[in-house]
């Protein structure tokens, strides 16, 4: 048993990395690109979703309210790409089958 559970822990950091880039057609896309940056490696994504405001604090101790947006790619071998953005860079990458 602990030697399932030190291989479970040993391999989560290899899973949480998984989930940073997306291979798209021209190029490498990574957690903190911007919109145009994913847009221009990616192409258009299959729907762009507005989730709302969220208000995040700066690196000088000031709070500002930025646009959350999430953006579907795929199917691409039977997967669909979901990329979240907050204040136009790339916060998060998903992926998941749709039935």
């Amino acid at each position: 048993m602990k030697a399932l559970l030190s291989t479970l822990l040993i391999l989560v950091p290899f899973w949480a990395q998984a989930s940073s880039t997306l291979r798209c057609d021209s190029g490498l896309v990574s957690l903190d690109d911007t919109t145009s940056e994913v847009n221009r490696k990616c192409g258009e994504p299959l729907s762009r979703d507005f989730l709302g405001y969220r208000e995040v604090l700066d690196q000088y101790g000031f709070y500002h309210e930025v646009a959350v947006e999430e953006w579907s790619y795929g199917p691409r071998n039977g997967m669909y790409q979901f990329l979240r953005f907050q204040g136009n860079r790339l916060i998060k990458i998903d992926s998941k089958r749709r039935n």
